[in-house]
């Protein structure tokens, strides 16, 4: 099957903190910070995007894959914030870097899944021989409201994954999906923010999804938990993560890595390929890794990953992503609103 040939990441360098959030809605920091698990979330900059995201996570993939971008045959962009309703984000990351132009690009949407999607996609495509070389990513500048729950954890960063048969780093060993139709979070067109049905997104949306696709990962590949070195999940907040991992036997060894939420917040499709990139930093030969996203809507991705000799040299072709999250730069509410568009003319 198709494999990881390079990686990689980017998240915007503001932040803002859970208090500075806390303080303007006259909610209590300490119990937004212990009940979310988050302390701080990233913002994007000015002139930032899920474009610009996935063009810089794309740039430093291709340092560490070390492949003629003009063999890229496919370009697909998960996201829910597009900055286009109907323009494709695709073109643009194809264009920025010089994939030739006979390809088929694409954006996908499934609320903060959408780029695991993308990577199924793309290892169909490859492995069915239709291209060399496939990318898939997953990026969001994501919203949530004023004063709503979701202004704690939405913020914004993205990964990108070529994926071939050749050279890879890592083998994708088996895929495994679980999908129903939950409406648990929604947006329509139109509208700047998403609804959400507050605790039912836990029971019966993300907990069921992501338990059943990982059951099911594990009976297909006839694994245990054992088995796996890291194990990565979808993280709205740092809270759903931490119960799943848990609910599946999962030790803190294992799933420690891959939670950024509570330094980055929730990058929605980016959350969980983001998790993967941070793993696959460290990660050394013969380690494997098991990951499930989530995607509100509702369904999850799971995938069983396992790392081959050539990761120890490519991890440091590109960035790194702790060093990417440990620059940073904090704003207070009012420059964040203004970041945000969040200040609108009547």
């Amino acid at each position: 099957m198709a494999g990881i040939v390079g990686y990689g990441a980017y998240v915007p360098s503001y932040r803002i903190k859970v208090e500075e959030i806390a303080h303007v809605w006259g909610d209590d920091p300490k119990a937004i910070s212990a009940g979310l698990v988050v302390n701080e979330k990233s913002v994007p900059g000015a002139d930032e995007d899920t474009a610009t995201i996935s063009v810089e996570a794309t740039r430093y993939a291709l340092k560490r894959a070390q492949i003629d971008p003009q063999k890229i045959g496919a370009v697909y962009v998960g996201s829910e914030s597009h900055p286009y309703a109907v323009k494709p984000t695709a073109t643009i990351v194809a264009e920025s870097i010089n994939v030739a132009p006979h390809l088929t690009a694409a954006d996908m949407e499934f609320a903060c899944k959408a780029g695991t999607a993308a990577i199924q996609n793309c290892m169909g495509l490859v492995d069915s021989g239709m291209v060399e070389y496939a990318l898939a990513i997953g990026a969001d500048t994501s919203q949530g409201a004023p004063g709503d729950a979701l202004e704690y954890t939405a913020s914004a960063g993205g990964a990108a994954y070529i994926l071939g048969k050749k050279n890879t780093l890592a083998d994708i060993e088996a895929t495994y999906s679980f999908t129903t139709d939950t409406p648990d979070f929604y947006r329509r067109e139109g509208q700047p923010y998403p609804s959400h049905g507050g605790r039912f997104t836990g029971e019966p949306a993300y907990f069921k999804h992501v338990l059943s696709a990982a059951k099911g990962m594990l009976e297909k590949m006839g694994t245990t938990v054992e088995d796996y070195d890291y194990a990565v999940f979808h993280q709205p907040n740092g809270k759903f993560y931490l119960k799943a991992a848990k609910k599946l036997g999962f030790t803190e060894k294992q799933y420690k890595t891959g939670l950024l939420t509570p330094v980055i917040g929730n990058t929605y499709s980016g959350a969980t390929p983001l998790g993967l990139a941070a793993t696959l930093d460290i990660a050394k030969p013969d380690d494997r890794i098991f990951v499930v996203s989530y995607g509100s809507g509702a369904g999850s991705d799971a995938f069983s990953i396992k790392v081959n000799d050539n990761i120890i040299k490519k991890q440091d072709l590109s960035p790194k992503l702790k060093d990417i999250i440990s620059n940073k730069k904090y704003v207070d509410y009012a420059i964040y609103a203004k970041l945000k568009g969040k200040l609108r003319m009547s």
